[in-house]
């Protein structure tokens, strides 16, 4: 291999090296959004860990006979409203969550699915599974007003009894190096024993359990959807540091591969010469 060859592995270098600049600024951005989406995680934590605590008292104090579609079973389909990514390059994450979900679909009989990320859709689709709506092009950080369509839509179908329960299949972010695929059920809610009379309810029962049930199951969900968000960048970043080590990598393999070339061409070149000039003696 002479000097095609150095031109070719110059060429090759040269991509590579405009790859690794990209991967490495994908990297640092998802770490970026990364730490963006822990410190709105933890506060949001703190916020759905109060609304628990309402949810128990406000459920609790309610009378025996109080009834209620939130903590009432009854049979029918359940709801999984999936959280997924609206980009890619985030190594298997979208294709765990979908995996999971595939899983619980095929134990439960019956399903409907929401899916929040556009590539959780293509993922879903190669499993077969029918979605009843799609969520697409969502914000980093949640907004209220996108917590509230999904949380109305999952709401509209458990109300009027279409579906007997309401799970949210998310990756729940435990550290950066530990993320894990699980399925939250929202509804119904467990009934606690019963401590009617601690409590002067205004103004009404129904009410007052319907506007807490409301912050409560909003908050839940958009903890989940924080979560999910963390874990896909976590998950991002670690790809994006992974392809920056290979680029690294093979930059190191192919500088020396050129670097052999070219001592063996120099090399050539003074055995020519050193030929020739014993030739004219």
């Amino acid at each position: 291999m002479g000097a095609a060859g150095l031109i070719e592995i110059k060429r090759r270098i040269k991509s590579v090296e405009s790859t690794r600049k990209i991967t490495k600024a994908m990297g640092l951005v998802a770490t970026s959004k990364l730490r963006k989406a822990r410190k709105e995680l933890v506060a949001n934590e703190q916020y759905n860990n109060l609304c628990k605590e309402v949810i128990n008292e406000v459920v609790s104090s309610m009378p025996e006979d109080f009834d209620s579609i939130y903590y009432n079973s009854f049979e029918g389909d359940k709801l999984y409203i999936v959280l997924t990514s609206d980009t890619g390059l985030c190594a298997g994450y979208n294709n765990n969550v979908v995996m999971y979900l595939n899983n619980l679909v095929k134990k439960s009989g019956g399903a409907k699915v929401i899916v929040v990320g556009s590539k959780g859709i293509s993922y879903v689709s190669r499993y077969g599974i029918s979605t009843y709506t799609e969520y697409v092009d969502l914000p980093d950080m949640p907004a209220t007003k996108d917590v509230n369509k999904i949380y109305n839509d999952a709401i509209y179908l458990y109300e009027k009894k279409e579906v007997s329960e309401v799970n949210i299949v998310y990756t729940e972010f435990i550290s950066p190096v530990k993320q894990e695929v699980k399925s939250v059920k929202i509804l119904p809610v467990e009934k606690k024993a019963s401590h009617a009379g601690q409590y002067i309810i205004e103004p009404n029962e129904e009410a007052v359990f319907k506007n807490a049930m409301d912050m409560y199951l909003k908050s839940q969900l958009k903890t989940c959807m924080l979560s999910a968000k963390a874990s896909e960048h976590s998950a991002r970043m670690t790809a994006m540091d992974g392809a920056t080590e290979n680029a690294d990598d093979i930059l190191q393999t192919l500088n020396l591969k050129f670097n052999r070339i070219r001592q063996g061409i120099i090399t050539q070149e003074i055995s020519e010469i050193v030929g020739g000039a014993e030739a004219q003696k």
